[in-house]
């Protein structure tokens, strides 16, 4: 068994800047991550570019410089493993959590490759590995996809985009660029506010030139290997497709957080955690990052995230004083 003071499950950003933090206690802090380091960025598409500006993103007082304002993928990815290397982060990437008890000692946690003890354990696992599922016959065909990559495989091909969000227009866009010929299929019955501004205009353009045909408060029923049946206001109509991009969103791990006896909100999905100091229902059992908010994830991004593990650090901190004055 592998004793440490604290383990961090999940080594994207949010996690990465809660052990910084930890680390600055004077507590030796492992993390625990089943993918590579910031996994879902390196999970983004190849061309992706953030939302935020590099210094909204950046952890543990270590600068995010970049050429321009709005970082891309490969930029983040060589930032963040910059400042693992800087802050000598101890990560075991490769490794998954299968378990984590609680015990008199702390906490016992479980991996496919060991046991640890440590007295905190804090959860940072993200959503990215849970996609939402598509309600309709043929989900789960192979060429159903629920991440996007790249478009250059889709030259001349008949691709379908369900979703209306940032991950739908940009994949969309993508596909545009690379020849193929783009429909998007999209519940709501106008653009989703949550577009990013400097890319609806030229989406909207693509739409209005007959360059990408948009379907609003469209519904998928049916996918088949190369058509995908969508009811509309108009009735319902068949769509050919060659691919299909479920860009619908994902969900955090309940199973994962309710075995450790988090409790969860039936309705929002939302951990029983109290946001001033990130602790769960369980003593010394914190969560960091985007699970915090559930199933509403567009409330929680690297941004306000990666603030978790001062709140967290500052509790434990006090509890330690505490312990010492006793």
């Amino acid at each position: 068994m592998i004793k440490t003071d604290a383990i961090i499950i999940g080594a994207g950003p949010c996690g990465l800047s809660a052990a910084i933090e930890l680390q600055n206690l004077g507590l030796q802090v492992i993390l625990i991550e089943k993918g590579s380091i910031v996994n879902s960025i390196y999970r983004y598409p190849t061309h992706q570019t953030f939302f935020s500006s590099s210094m909204k993103l950046s952890i543990g007082n270590i600068p995010f410089i970049t050429a321009k304002e709005k970082p891309q993928r490969n930029d983040a990815l060589v930032y963040y493993r910059t400042v693992a290397e800087l802050e000598q982060l101890d990560i075991r990437s490769g490794e998954t959590v299968l378990s984590v008890e609680k015990n008199d000692g702390g906490f016992t946690v479980t991996s496919n490759k060991a046991v640890y003890q440590a007295d905190y354990t804090v959860v940072a696992t993200g959503y990215y590995d849970q996609p939402n599922r598509l309600d309709a016959e043929g989900a789960e065909l192979p060429h159903v996809h629920h991440y996007f990559k790249e478009a250059h495989p889709y030259f001349r091909k008949h691709a379908v985009v369900i979703g209306g969000k940032n991950s739908a227009v940009d994949a969309a866009l993508e596909l545009e660029r690379a020849g193929a010929y783009v429909t998007v299929v999209y519940r709501g019955g106008e653009y989703s506010k949550s577009v990013k501004p400097w890319i609806l205009p030229g989406f909207e353009s693509l739409v209005n030139n007959g360059k990408v045909r948009m379907i609003f408060e469209g519904s998928v029923d049916v996918i088949t290997t190369d058509t995908v049946t969508v009811s509309t206001p108009n009735g319902q109509e068949e769509i050919r497709a060659d691919v299909v991009f479920a860009m619908i969103g994902y969900h955090p791990d309940y199973e994962f957080l309710g075995n450790m006896g988090i409790r969860l909100d039936s309705v929002s999905g939302c951990p029983d955690y109290n946001p001033d100091t990130m602790e769960t229902s369980v003593d010394n059992l914190y969560i960091a990052g985007v699970i915090a908010a559930g199933n509403n994830a567009n409330s929680i991004f690297i941004e306000n995230g990666r603030h978790h593990g001062e709140l967290i650090a500052e509790t434990i901190k006090k509890r330690l004083q505490n312990k010492i004055a006793e």
